[in-house]
């Protein structure tokens, strides 16, 4: 039978989705019960196995682009799986150190000069940790309640005896035991909290229907530029200085209180023209987006105590972040450096 009579799944396909809240949810927040998966620091993917022999794999982004032509190492891989079947997972990739690594992750997704591709899947090599499948053997099974995908994707596992680039996503229902991970996990690069699933949802392209949950820690960094007015801020541009002494650009945060707008106008000051180390320098509205932001730069002089996630790539936080307080007490040498 073809596979446009058996109703493959084409790309591109929507990804199900989830929605951001501070703790892990009783058991009660989605119907049937909750699992809990590792949320990871990469590129949401879907794979989908060659339909036939032959056939071609095809690597799919959340926003709908195919880059398996980036990834020859997931190519050669595609010969474990087998046909017609689509996964949902994270793509990563590890640097020589054996760390995940964002930064390397964005040169490969983006590089396509074909000796460029080999030298970079030889120096980084990229890994899928699925978390979900779509279709097994040419049969959807979006459908299905999670907690039956879940069993078909473990049985999937150990029964082809999957091995690396393809790796199963640790999973729980145990509360504690995520909370656990919340806690130990986060501190390795590139893990970044838990996703909630209900054990009886289906799989919906495009809805919001997981919950995902961020470890957070407190931090510091030096305001550098605004957004806003001096007498109204509403984003704040923050900055760290590195060994050599250069304030370099390390996140901005979500729109502030009014409250601390209130306080931050009696704080900041407007640096004068040609003073300051950004002068000329352009800031991005958002991550891998080329539209920038309208700003003021500050006298970097007063220090933000800011909650972050893990999401980091070169000292850099990737999400924006929120402004705790004013650290009015804190000198600007005790912020640490990148």
């Amino acid at each position: 039978m073809s596979p446009e009579k058996r109703g493959y799944l084409r790309p591109p396909v929507e990804p199900m989705l989830a929605s951001a809240r501070e703790t892990i949810p009783g058991a009660g927040a989605l119907r049937g019960g909750l699992a809990m998966d590792l949320k990871w620091d990469g590129y949401r993917v879907l794979a989908f196995s060659p339909d036939r022999p032959g056939g071609p794999f095809l690597l799919q982004t959340r926003r709908g682009t195919l880059i398996q032509d980036r990834f020859p190492d997931l190519l050669a891989a595609a010969a474990q799986l087998p046909p017609g079947l689509v996964l949902d997972g994270e793509l990563l990739v590890l640097n020589s150190e054996g760390t995940m690594d964002f930064g390397a992750l964005q040169r490969r997704a983006v590089t396509t000069a074909p000796r460029t591709v080999q030298t970079l899947a030889s120096a980084y090599p990229a890994y899928v940790v699925a978390f979900d499948v779509l279709q097994i053997d040419g049969q959807p099974v979006m459908a299905e309640p999670y907690e039956q995908r879940r069993d078909r994707l473990e049985g999937l596992f150990a029964g082809r005896a999957l091995t690396p680039p393809w790796t199963l996503c640790p999973s729980t229902r145990d509360p504690e035991v995520a909370r656990e991970w919340l806690e130990t996990w986060t501190r390795t690069s590139g893990v970044e909290g838990v996703v909630c699933k209900g054990l009886k949802q289906p799989y919906k392209p495009g809805v919001r229907g997981w919950l995902k949950v961020r470890a957070r820690q407190s931090t510091e960094a030096l305001i550098g530029a605004i957004t806003g007015t001096l007498g109204r801020p509403r984003l704040l541009v923050l900055g760290r200085y590195d060994g050599e002494g250069r304030l370099r650009y390390a996140g901005k945060t979500t729109e502030v209180s009014p409250a601390a707008a209130r306080q931050l106008s009696n704080q900041l000051t407007a640096a004068e023209p040609g003073t300051h180390p950004w002068e000329g320098a352009r800031f991005s509205s958002g991550w891998g987006t080329r539209d920038a932001l309208d700003t003021t730069l500050i006298v970097p002089d007063q220090v933000a105590e800011v909650s972050v996630d893990t999401a980091q790539d070169r000292g850099v936080w990737r999400h924006p972040v929120r402004l705790a307080r004013l650290r009015l007490d804190m000198p600007v040498d005790d912020v640490l450096s990148f």
